[in-house]
């Protein structure tokens, strides 16, 4: 039997969808500390996070509603679970934004919501807060929208008129591991479809190329490999023009006993966030130092090493590429070092115009970073 809250107040909905929106945490963690999954501590609606667009900034995050009518049994609000129910309407929605926003707590709004009836009816409650926002209060700023899998093609475009990201979770490589997690949800209708059609919408030239698209896969609960996931982050960047890919790590207890997830033997309860860590890592390989599918090294069992990160995977296979000489080395060549960064590499390309980089100091304080690639270079 479910619970339902009969009337309750904005705070006590926000207290308990604020708190249900920890398990959508897309534009919430990535490579770095400062990117990890938080909450401020005056609210836990408050998510400082790092945007798709790289810049880091704080958003209000909610659900709209944490009725669903979905049956994912990697979700604990599935519509089978038992737990305390409400809905935020739209124009409540956007005044509590608002106040938020206009005593500058928040940068903008990330607004997601469990399947309420149909996805078009949760997708209306979605456009229509956004609509009255940009509407009738007139506002400009940042709002992410999720898009809810199977929702019809105007929905979607009318959502990505609105928002200035738009995301839908992929959730697995491929429709044989969706279909361990949900007996409702068509891969390819559902997901790939409506994934497609946002990316004609949002492309270069396109009449809302000013919207991105990003997703996230549940990383874990499905039993698949770090191969399978990463093959589809290729296709993803690649094909659909994605602008980032999420991962947010499935944790044993929140689904269904059933789920291959909840049969894995790990060594410890934090490799599951080490696992995700890893495949932010190849993530940034992928979107900002230029490796190919090919460049990452997996196991026996298509799986990224838990104790070596794909970088330094990389270069131990590749010894014919080291030492690299920091006075002649192309920036392509300085970034494949591990422990060399994007700012450290341009940072020696700048240094060489005053004249030879005699030894390791002259980058800089020498920490982690620096003391990793000093294997890896010679002056």
């Amino acid at each position: 039997m479910v619970g339902v809250i009969s009337q309750p107040g904005t705070q006590e909905k926000l207290e308990i969808l604020s708190a249900d929106a920890q398990y959508d945490l897309a534009c919430a963690c990535g490579s770095y500390k400062e990117e990890h999954r938080k909450q401020s501590e005056a609210g836990k609606w408050i998510y400082p996070v790092t945007l798709p667009n790289g810049g880091r900034s704080v958003l209000f995050k909610t659900l709209i509603s944490n009725v669903c009518s979905n049956d994912c049994k990697y979700c604990p609000l599935r519509q089978q679970m038992d737990v305390r129910r409400c809905s935020l309407g739209a124009e409540e929605t956007a005044k509590v934004f608002l106040d938020y926003y206009n005593r500058r707590k928040v940068f903008g709004l990330f607004l997601s919501s469990g399947v309420c009836g149909s996805p078009d009816t949760t997708m209306t409650l979605l456009n229509t807060t956004a609509k009255i926002l940009r509407t009738r209060y007139n506002y400009k700023g940042y709002i992410h929208l999720k898009v809810i899998p199977g929702a019809s093609g105007a929905a979607i475009e009318e959502a990505v008129s609105l928002a200035s990201d738009v995301s839908l979770n992929i959730e697995t490589p491929g429709q044989s591991h969706l279909a361990k997690l949900s007996q409702k949800k068509d891969y390819i209708r559902d997901i790939i479809e409506p994934m497609k059609l946002i990316s004609r919408l949002t492309a270069p030239g396109a009449k809302y190329a000013g919207c991105n698209q990003t997703t996230q896969f549940i990383v874990g609960a499905a039993g698949e490999s770090d191969a399978e996931i990463v093959k589809y982050m290729n296709g993803l960047y690649g094909r659909l023009k994605v602008h980032r890919v999420y991962f947010s790590a499935y944790q044993k207890g929140l689904g269904d006993e059933s789920l291959p997830g909840e049969r894995i033997n790990l060594e410890k309860p934090a490799d599951i966030f080490r696992r995700e860590h890893r495949l932010y890592q190849v993530d940034f390989l992928f979107r900002k130092y230029g490796f190919a599918e090919s460049d990452i090294v997996f196991d026996e069992k298509g799986n990224l090493s838990l104790e070596t990160d794909p970088k330094e995977a990389w270069a131990a296979g590749h010894p014919e590429m080291f030492p690299v000489n920091v006075n002649c080395a192309s920036k392509f060549e300085l970034m494949r070092a591990p422990g060399i960064g994007i700012v450290t590499a341009k940072r020696i390309l700048e240094l060489r115009k005053e004249g030879l980089i005699r030894n390791i100091e002259n980058l800089g304080k020498v920490g982690v970073r620096l003391t990793k690639a000093m294997k890896y270079l010679v002056f």
